[in-house]
């Protein structure tokens, strides 16, 4: 069952939100939805769910209109978490599973065995105000795929935990996708991204700037980044047209180029005794493709700016 957004396009106003969007994630299969704050990001997971309504374009769950019936199969994690402080963890995941359509002796039954897979500290019966923040985020996580959904919207899942529980809670998520669940999520930490998305796409002012799978959208910058650990010193890098900087990284240097075909003639200036200890010529990461997007276009943005000669005198 696959959700299929069409050329949608939403405005606030004068504003658009999100310009002509689309997309298409099928079972079994990671969306990532990449930009910064303010690019369409929630505004587009608020559209799927009928929070709010489109202006222009068509979206469908497995070519249908997505009704109440079909939310029943959606689970979903908003960013502004939503625990209520003085339930219990149990009132509070029965309250939710109930909503889905389960019957509070099975949600009561695998909310002890979620509790234990997350590693939750806390029992059933405590309330969410007594948790920690990160073990109350884990609640939550709980309540967002205890009914088993076809369907996962997760908007900054990860914010505030720390590495072990970060990947406890990829884990689970891939666990859903493994068993044909279609999952959007957004995250602005591009390791997480990576390590997790099948597709990507990225907005920027609502319009969409990238699209395709993680792979496809780094060959499409080109091999243009080595690390290296080798003597030779950074001024004879710098000295070979093509070579933009060096940094220490690690036990070696990252080097930018700007132009792959570079990497050839390092290599061979590198491997003059026949001995090299690390070479590797990569696409930039999704991190650095990140920021070369925002400023990028920030940029263009700033040079498309005109200022009028009457406003130039005001000024």
């Amino acid at each position: 069952m696959a959700l299929n957004i069409d050329n949608v396009t939403k405005r606030f106003g004068e504003k658009v939100a999100v310009d002509h969007l689309t997309m298409n994630i099928n079972p079994g299969e990671v969306m990532g939805l990449i930009g910064q704050n303010g690019a369409g990001k929630t505004t587009t997971f608020r559209m799927i769910l009928k929070f709010i309504g489109i202006d222009e374009g068509r979206i469908t769950w497995n070519g249908e209109e997505i009704s109440q019936a079909t939310k029943q199969k959606i689970g979903f994690l908003p960013e502004e978490r939503g625990l209520y402080q003085k339930m219990t963890v149990e009132d509070q995941i029965m309250y939710f599973a109930e909503l889905h359509g389960m019957k509070r002796a099975d949600a009561r039954i695998k909310l002890k065995d979620w509790m234990k897979r997350l590693e939750v500290v806390g029992k059933p019966t405590d309330k969410v105000q007594t948790l920690s923040k990160g073990n109350a985020q884990k609640v939550q996580f709980i309540a967002t795929l205890l009914h088993e959904p076809e369907f996962l919207i997760l908007d900054e899942p990860f914010t505030g935990l720390d590495p072990v529980n970060t990947e406890l809670l990829r884990n689970e998520i891939k666990h859903s996708r493994d068993n044909g669940a279609a999952v959007i999520f957004s995250n602005h930490n591009m390791s997480d991204v990576e390590l997790l998305s099948d597709q990507l796409l990225m907005l920027k002012d609502g319009k969409t700037v990238l699209s395709g799978t993680v792979q496809e959208i780094r060959e499409s910058y080109g091999r243009t980044r080595i690390y290296l650990e080798s003597p030779i010193s950074d001024q004879e890098l710098l000295t070979i047209p093509g070579v933009i900087s060096v940094n220490k990284q690690s036990s070696g240097r990252s080097i930018k180029l700007l132009d792959a075909k570079v990497g050839r003639e390092i290599f061979q200036k590198v491997a003059g005794d026949g001995y090299v200890q690390a070479f590797v010529q990569a696409p930039p990461s999704l991190d650095e493709i990140f920021r070369l997007e925002v400023a990028e276009k920030d940029e263009e943005k700033l040079k498309n700016q005109v200022v009028s000669p009457d406003k130039e005198a005001s000024l």
